[in-house]
């Protein structure tokens, strides 16, 4: 496995590997963007990477311009030594983990780059709204690994439905000639959506947030047994989540306008809701 620290040593190794491979049929780049701290989630993206493409090409990298002043940037749990460990045994074929200088030059300085603006009805409610700033540092730093790793299919979690969607719109608004391939949820034995931020939670608050992927399953239930008013699933979620602090648990579309109606294969769940200082997301797919 390569550990590549810079853009060059990254574009080189991916300009190595394509005229190594370059007449094999089967030779494809599959890229799994992190910030790290590892966890079953990320893993499973690094597999169906794994069954799709030749090379898999993981990025660690905390990215600064996605956090706002009062967030956690600097108490995000950083883990290299165990995430390579974690790559390796994963077969993967390269980790890039560039300093933030790296990919922000002068980042300390008077940092003046080209920015991208988030579309305003997809960008700015819901995480985007709570997070201004969150999803133009989001954009920014996925299409630079975009263009320095050139692959050919990127791996992202449905957890994050709010980004994928947006990635998805970037994608087809820049006519960038890449396949973004959304990868399922995954749970811990106790129902709940893995994240890196869990290591926040304390044993009471991990039992409080249970009523989080309580609340997903029941609603998943109803809908599965022919509701599809999503007035009266909001109000049973409110119901099954009065222990946390809710911040929006509504049913959207995949243009993210709330809706009244559930139609099958374009609507989805999103949940974010409070357990003490941390933030939780999850949703389903409907």
């Amino acid at each position: 496995m390569e550990i590549l620290r810079t853009t060059e040593e990254l574009r080189e190794y991916r300009q190595q590997i394509a005229s190594e491979f370059l007449h094999t049929k089967d030779f494809s780049v599959g890229l799994v963007p992190t910030m790290g701290a590892l966890h079953d989630g990320h893993l499973s993206l690094i597999a169906q990477s794994g069954r799709r493409d030749s090379h898999t090409i993981v990025s660690i990298f905390v990215n600064p311009t996605q956090f706002g002043a009062n967030e956690d940037f600097g108490k995000y749990p950083r883990t290299l030594e165990s995430d390579l460990a974690k790559c390796a045994k994963s077969g993967v074929s390269a980790v890039f983990t560039p300093s933030v200088n790296e990919l922000y030059p002068n980042f300390e300085g008077s940092l003046d780059e080209i920015t991208l603006v988030p579309p305003k009805c997809m960008g700015y409610v819901l995480e985007g709204f709570l997070r201004p700033t969150h999803f133009s540092g989001v954009l920014q730093v996925v299409l630079k690994l975009f263009h320095l790793s050139g692959a050919h299919r990127a791996y992202f979690g449905k957890k994050d439905a709010q980004q994928l969607l947006l990635l998805q719109k970037m994608l087809e608004d820049f006519f960038i000639p890449l396949e973004i391939v959304p990868c399922e949820i995954i749970r811990d034995s106790d129902g709940l959506a893995l994240s890196s931020r869990n290591i926040y939670l304390d044993k009471s608050q991990r039992e409080r947030a249970l009523c989080i992927p309580r609340t997903i399953f029941l609603l998943q239930e109803k809908i599965a047994q022919g509701s599809t008013d999503t007035q009266e699933l909001e109000n049973l979620a409110q119901k099954n989540l009065a222990d946390v602090c809710v911040f929006y648990a509504h049913f959207f579309n995949h243009r993210l306008e709330r809706i009244d109606t559930i139609e099958k294969g374009q609507s989805i769940f999103l949940l974010c809701v409070g357990v003490g200082t941390t933030r939780l997301l999850d949703n389903f797919w409907c």
